[in-house]
Parts: C-alpha cells; sequence; structure tokens
C-alpha cells in the first residue's frame, strides 16, 4: 500500500492510510475512554497528536482540499472552531489559497469571532474540524457565520464520527469515517467494564 496521501488516490485508500498514520501517531486509541461529556466510548480520537506534523498534515489536507474543488466548493475564507479546528483551517486554507479564521468561545461559552477577525455578507466559508462528533459545534460556528450573512458551503475535517447522524444543512467531507460506540457510565458493557478507564481529552468533564 502506497503510505503517503495524495489526491489522486480513491477514498477507500486514503481512509486506510489516513487510519494507519493516526494509529502509528497515537491519535486513534481503542480501549476504555470517558469523555468530556461524562459518556464512555471505546474509541477515543486525539487529533493533535496527527496534526503536529505537517508533513502528515499537508498531504492530508491537500486530499480534502481537492474533494472541496471536484465539489465545485471553494470557498472564500476557512473558518475552524478552537481548538481543535485551527490547524486544519489553516492549512487547509493554505492549500485552497484562501484566508483562515477560528471562532473561539467567550466567557459566557458562547462562540464567536474575535481578535478582529470579520467576515462580509456574502462570503463563501467552509468550515474546518478535526473531529465531527455530533455535529455540535459545527452548527454552533455556522450559526455565527449565518447571523453575519456568510454563505456556508460545506465542513470538512479529517475524521467523522457522526455515524450518519448529524442533522447538518450542508454537505459533511471527512477522509476517515470512525465507528465508536458510546455508553452511559451505568451502562458500559462487560467487555469494557473490566478495563480502567482512561480520560486522555484536555476539555474539562461536563458538568
Amino acid at each position: 500500500m502506497n503510505k503517503h496521501l495524495t489526491p489522486d488516490l480513491p477514498a477507500a485508500e486514503v481512509a486506510a492510510i489516513l487510519e494507519a498514520q493516526l494509529r502509528a501517531e497515537g491519535a486513534l486509541l481503542n480501549g476504555h475512554f470517558k469523555l468530556s461529556s461524562g459518556l464512555h466510548s471505546d474509541t477515543y480520537v486525539q487529533c493533535a497528536r496527527f496534526l503536529r506534523k505537517p508533513d502528515l498534515a499537508a498531504p492530508a489536507m491537500a486530499v480534502l482540499a481537492q474533494r472541496l474543488r471536484e465539489a465545485g466548493l471553494v470557498p472564500d475564507t476557512v473558518v475552524g472552531p478552537a481548538m481543535g479546528g485551527v490547524v486544519v483551517s489553516y492549512e487547509l486554507a493554505r492549500q485552497l489559497g484562501v484566508p483562515s479564521l477560528f471562532t473561539e468561545r467567550d466567557a459566557n461559552g458562547e462562540m464567536t469571532l474575535r481578535r478582529g477577525f470579520t467576515l462580509s455578507p456574502g462570503e463563501r466559508v467552509v468550515i474546518a474540524e478535526d473531529v465531527v462528533t455530533t455535529g455540535k459545534s459545527t452548527l454552533e460556528v455556522a450559526r455565527v457565520l449565518k447571523g453575519m450573512g456568510v454563505e456556508v458551503l460545506a465542513v470538512a475535517s479529517l475524521i467523522d464520527r457522526t455515524n450518519g447522524k448529524a442533522d447538518l444543512p450542508f454537505p459533511n467531507f471527512a477522509l476517515l469515517p470512525v465507528q465508536a460506540a458510546v455508553f452511559a457510565a451505568d451502562a458500559v458493557p462487560e467487555r469494557l467494564a473490566g478495563i480502567p478507564a482512561v480520560k486522555p481529552g484536555s476539555r474539562p468533564d461536563a458538568k
């Protein structure tokens, strides 16, 4: 198998190569994990371990950029939510030759554009994420953008964990679909119950 991602590869081969790279970097793990939501899962994704290497991130974003071009969805700007979407937004925008911005939460926890970032009504934007899990953060970003009169073309990510359940009003482009089982804390299956739960993420538990 070709171990390097290039835009001319079939989608299945891209997914296989990316999965191997993620696992090699410790960015895609199997085990027993406690998520920041309080739920438990048998799979954990930490894309920062993959994105820390430009020689891996750049080819992946080149493939994603090509898919957007082929779909006729080249934006004026790429916007990603901090923190996970910042590097993805930057590199995807670089590949497309457009600016990159990021949203972040204010003191009240509301998603917003800060740091002097502005968008004009009518601008065409792609939202960039490292992982789309439920689509919640993607929709939060979309609401901010639409409130500014911006047209959201699509969301583009490395990994899609939605299992096809996210109700998004625009196309969802991802290089790798990941099936991850999620359980309530009091409904962890026997196969995981005997394994100590690990919480590898950076966000605090949900209250």
